[in-house]
């Protein structure tokens, strides 16, 4: 069995916080003024991050390493609609996935997502059934 540790502490008198996972580089938690200085990552941003980078990832893996496309970049945009009502979680999150490939088609990305989402992607497990998820891509040629 796997386990993931992180260290977490604050470092002023508000909820700045800074994190690390191992001898990894530290990252800096805040939250918006007056509670915090709005001085780092509020921890739904990196949802965000996370749910990106898990996403983009398994993507990648499957069009690169499984389906032999040549990818040459990927840029992800992720908006998350926040509840008004607390606790004020994200209700949806829109993905905006723009490849740059010669060779990638759209069949071969909707198969990518379908696996992606079913066996890879262990944020977009996470958040199944509790956040309503859309993906838009687009494909450049080049």
């Amino acid at each position: 069995m796997n386990n993931l540790e992180i260290n977490l502490h604050t470092v002023n008198n508000k909820v700045k916080f800074v994190s690390n996972a191992e001898n990894k580089p530290e990252i800096i938690i805040d939250y918006i003024p007056p509670i915090g200085d709005g001085e780092g990552y509020t921890s739904l941003e990196l949802l965000l991050i996370s749910f990106s980078s898990c996403i983009s990832t398994a993507l990648l893996t499957i069009l690169r390493s499984r389906m032999h496309k040549n990818v040459a970049s990927l840029k992800t945009n992720a908006k998350g609609i926040v509840r008004e009502e607390h606790p004020r979680a994200l209700s949806h999150i829109q993905l905006e996935m723009i490849f740059e490939s010669p060779d990638v088609e759209e069949a071969d990305v909707e198969k990518a997502l379908t696996v992606s989402e079913e066996k890879l992607c262990p944020v977009w497990a996470m958040l199944k059934g509790n956040v309503e998820i859309s993906v838009s891509y687009v494909i450049e040629k080049g």
